[in-house]
């Protein structure tokens, strides 16, 4: 496990940057209050065969007694760097996304399922909308009762959606939490 270099950090925050906007700097500064240390931590980001790591640091020190090729997974798994170098975010960080959202939807109830089986919201299912979205921001997909489903990015802007009619594409979908049972073999 190891820093990520100058590069990788530049992709890694554009992508989340991308979903959280200025509150990158809320996960990037987040106290970490883990480990024996009486003041509080740092959160870090760290890369282990071709997965991103949001881990506290004090973590990170405890880790290191533990062999490379032993260590299977440490803190939270937030994305991926595909074989072509490009880098995509997980499902897990749902949590990390959702906490710090910039822009969010909400759904019905009627359309939770659809979302959850990997299909695009439509806007017949929207239920909330947040103001200002502008097409290709990435969006944090909520149920109405405020519980985080998934994330993707937004096809159309807040105001192209209300004149939109009820089968056209609102947020394209990129992760939802129902991958953790269709791909459980791959998380």
């Amino acid at each position: 496990m190891r820093p990520l270099d100058e590069n990788e950090t530049t992709v890694v925050f554009e992508k989340i940057f991308k979903f959280v906007g200025n509150n990158l700097k809320n996960i990037v500064e987040n106290p970490s209050h883990e480990g024996p240390e009486p003041e509080a931590g740092r959160y870090c980001f760290r890369l282990q065969k071709s997965r991103v790591y949001y881990v506290s640091e004090s973590l990170v020190k405890r880790a290191t007694n533990i062999s490379r090729k032993n260590l299977v997974s440490l803190g939270t798994c937030i994305g991926k760097y595909t074989h072509a170098g490009s880098f995509h975010l997980t499902i897990m960080s749902l949590n990390l996304l959702a906490a710090n959202a910039k822009h969010k939807v909400w759904l019905k109830p009627t359309s939770e399922m659809s979302f959850l089986y990997g299909n695009h919201v439509l806007k017949g299912g929207l239920g909330r909308i947040t103001d200002s979205i502008v097409p290709g921001d990435g969006v944090v997909v909520f149920s109405m009762s405020d519980v985080p489903l998934g994330f993707g990015i937004a096809a159309k802007s807040t105001q192209d959606c209300r004149k939109l009619d009820p089968n056209g594409i609102v947020v394209l979908h990129q992760a939802d939490i129902g991958e953790y049972l269709r791909d459980e073999d791959e998380l």
